[in-house]
């Protein structure tokens, strides 16, 4: 398999879709020049300005005419720059795109894929570093994936381009350097987890970024003699309850740990479900501070979680 960083890993998903299928078109700002995170590089020269289309800087134009397109047979992919700016288009992602296929019937259909990278931003301040996918999963009608790795952002993409549904797609920020091996035959389907390590003293349940520091915390943890279960949750709607459920029984213990404010975030729903599915389980949650997050790096610091934290979150539910 060749390595690839997770930007190139969407890039090389995105150009096999618009290869495989001339429906395929993706509209956004700068999308022309690559994207502001390299997720797009190359693909103006290989499939020209009718299908690369550089908008104006109107989130709502651009998910508006997305809609549009979707619905007379075109499969867009949806360039919103970072999550935040999805605001400015709430009422046609949630109103128009999600709604579309059960108010008629089924008759139109909205096979669009917004992008829209979450997270902390470094040095962005607080109207570019939310996690807002509890905002997305909370809607019916759409589908919200999170992918932590090359791998899954190349095979996911490719998923979510075929979902036929419109897909929250929530890559992370500070993600796009990363590297990692490549297998380009996509083959994952959506609402399944990983297991990206057994354990069985506790399970911790993660997603996006937070997963990569969830695994730093396995391994302190390892040195501490407790054995964690690590899962990457990769789709948290339709969430892989199955998978969750077997680890929690396995070990007794869940963590749930997202970047996100942890107030009224999506792993509120995790614990719940579990707190009615597996009683006796022990059950916990680590989330951000209900604070925006700051610009200053002393003030970000306390907006973010880390390996540490999680960590000492896991060790209160073995003690």
């Amino acid at each position: 398999m060749a390595v690839s960083t997770y930007a190139a890993a969407s890039v090389s998903a995105l150009a096999a879709a618009m290869t495989h299928d001339p429906r395929v078109v993706a509209l956004g700002e700068d999308i022309g020049r690559g994207g502001i995170f390299g997720q797009y590089r190359g693909l103006l020269e290989r499939f020209g300005p009718s299908r690369i289309i550089d908008t104006p800087i109107s989130e709502s134009t651009i998910v508006g005419a997305a809609v549009g397109m979707a619905l007379c047979g075109l499969k867009p992919v949806v360039e919103l720059r970072v999550v935040d700016f999805a605001l400015c288009a709430m009422d046609e992602i949630v109103n128009q795109a999600a709604k579309n296929r059960f108010m008629f019937g089924g008759q139109g259909r909205v096979p669009a894929v917004l992008r829209m990278p979450i997270g902390i931003w470094s040095s962005s301040a607080a109207q570019h570093s939310q996690s807002l996918e509890s905002w997305f999963a909370h809607i019916p009608g759409l589908v919200v994936l999170a992918p932590a790795t090359p791998q899954d952002n190349h095979d996911l993409l490719r998923a979510a381009i075929d979902c036929g549904d419109p897909v929250a797609y929530l890559e992370h920020k500070e993600l796009w350097a990363l590297e990692g091996e490549l297998d380009a035959a996509p083959a994952l389907p959506i609402g399944r987890a990983r297991v990206m390590r057994e354990g069985r003293d506790l399970t911790i349940v993660s997603w996006s970024k937070a997963v990569h520091w969830a695994h730093e915390a396995c391994g302190e943890l390892a040195d501490q003699g407790i054995d964690a279960e690590l899962i990457d949750l990769r789709t948290l709607w339709p969430w892989d309850r199955e998978t969750v459920l077997a680890s929690a029984l396995k070990t007794g213990r869940v963590l749930v740990v997202h970047e996100a404010v942890q107030v009224a975030g999506f792993g509120a729903e995790i614990i719940a479900t579990l707190a009615e599915q597996a009683p006796g389980v022990r059950l916990a949650r680590l989330g951000g501070m209900r604070i925006p997050v700051g610009y200053s790096p002393g003030l970000e610091a306390l907006a973010r979680i880390d390996a540490r934290g999680i960590a000492a979150r896991a060790h209160t539910l073995v003690s």
